[in-house]
């Protein structure tokens, strides 16, 4: 045994250098400007390679429990990712098989799309209707303990494994929240989950409300063919594109939900060490509102594709951004299979707005900062009107205006954000110009100029 690890030495280096990948080739080509195809190849780091073996075999040979080759190159593999960056690991059969599941919008689980920070899982945003959200998790909780195990540095496949279970079961989850004292514990029973990625509904008449919770390869498609059933039935007025808590998804999605309200152009690009990680997504031409107002709402569980959308709007000027600061993961993951069941997700560009503004770490700032906050009136139902005064004029009764009037009251209450891009969608369309075909060709070139 005692040549073990000069054995493994020598064969990862004749291994890793008789075989260069294409992928291999074009990483030193981007190290190095003045790299040819017929260059020699980089020379890997021996000493280091004898040390992993010097390592390797110490922990074969001396640890308390006799561990699998095979189960030590895999925790391996998994160390060298998870020190990169949050968002590189290496994905096992179960944890590769949800990833794909939940591209096509159904999936098994608890419903909470998660990260790594500090050693521990934090909760990046719960999913629409999951049994996450119905327990009352939100986005920023930390996951401490699954089932009274401590999961500080624990893979971040290991603790998917940990949360999954048959259909019906629980799950307890130690959780940590800002601004609470101690630690709490939350039970989840796990179920299947079924999202539906986009919801709509009118907020008053003309102005749409237009809900994505994540985006799957088909939330772009579904969000253009609601908008085109609402352009349809009537006169709509403005669109409020709700991507609070949404934790991104798949980058074709973004872009075609992007794209359905701009008239082409430059969405999102991305650049990396590799060249096949440089890439850039164009919208398709025509704005489907044809410059009608819209207000993006974002958080802090806007993320990745969510902050894509919100960023070339912004960049582009064709809505107004309103929330808080959005999530900042900025960086792009690709699977690159290992086997039929296995896979690793590596990070392997950043994404830019249109404007050439980075995601990573900094988000997608607000134009108007709005936070989310419960709202009590402070007018007194007390103070004399008109209407108490003796022999004043009855009132004509509006019924509509009466029943619009609660509608909106309901609303600043239960959701202060969505009641202020409301507001300001209201107050865009009631100080734009309206034309008319009537209208001369000064008229109209005066319009054009308010409206830039």
């Amino acid at each position: 045994m005692t040549a073990f690890p000069q054995l493994l030495a020598v064969w990862l280096s004749i291994t890793l250098i008789a075989l260069p990948t294409k992928a291999e080739d074009a990483v030193a080509a981007a190290d190095d400007p003045h790299h040819s195809d017929g260059g020699a190849q980089q020379a890997l780091p021996l000493e280091e390679l004898q040390m992993f073996a010097d390592v390797f075999n110490q922990i074969r040979q001396g640890y308390v429990e006799s561990v699998p080759d095979s189960e030590l190159f895999e925790l391996a593999v998994q160390g060298m990712l998870s020190g990169l960056d949050p968002h590189s690991v290496f994905l096992k059969e179960k944890a590769y098989d949800s990833l794909q599941e939940t591209t096509q919008g159904e999936f098994s689980g608890l419903g909470i799309e998660i990260g790594q920070d500090g050693g521990y899982i934090t909760i990046i945003a719960p999913i629409d209707g999951s049994p996450a959200e119905g327990a009352g998790l939100k986005a920023g909780d930390v996951i401490l303990k699954i089932d009274g195990e401590s999961i500080r540095d624990l893979p971040v496949d290991r603790s998917i494994d940990l949360m999954r279970g048959p259909t019906g079961s629980e799950v307890l989850l130690t959780i940590g929240r800002r601004g609470v004292g101690d630690p709490f514990d939350v039970t989840v029973v796990r179920d299947i989950i079924k999202v539906p990625s986009v919801r709509s509904r009118e907020l008053m008449e003309g102005y749409l409300w237009l809900r994505a919770s994540q985006f799957q390869k088909d939330t772009g498609q579904e969000a253009i063919a609601i908008l085109n059933k609402a352009l349809a039935e009537g006169s709509l007025k403005g669109v409020v594109l709700d991507l609070r808590n949404n934790p991104g998804g798949v980058l074709g999605a973004s872009v075609d939900m992007a794209g359905a309200f701009l008239d082409g152009g430059l969405v999102v690009y991305t650049e990396g060490r590799h060249p096949q990680a440089a890439d850039s997504y164009e919208a398709v031409a025509g704005d489907m509102l044809q410059g009608l107002p819209i207000v993006v709402l974002i958080n802090g569980g806007s993320a990745s594709a969510s902050e894509i959308v919100a960023g070339a709007l912004q960049d582009r000027r064709r809505a107004v951004i309103m929330g808080t600061r959005s999530f900042g993961k900025g960086s792009v993951q690709t699977i690159l299979p290992i086997s039929d069941t296995r896979a690793v997700k590596l990070t392997t560009a950043r994404y830019y707005t249109p404007n050439g503004r980075s995601i990573q770490a900094e988000g997608i700032v607000p134009d108007i900062v709005v936070e989310r906050a419960e709202i009590k009136s402070v007018e007194s139902n007390r103070r004399t009107k008109e209407a108490d005064l003796q022999g004043s004029l009855a009132a004509e009764e509006d019924i509509d205006a009466q029943s619009e009037s609660e509608s909106l009251t309901e609303l600043r209450n239960n959701d202060n954000q969505l009641y202020e891009a409301l507001t300001l969608l209201r107050g865009i369309n009631l100080l734009t110009p309206a034309t008319t075909p009537d209208s001369s060709a000064d008229e109209a070139t005066d319009t054009v100029a308010l409206q830039n």
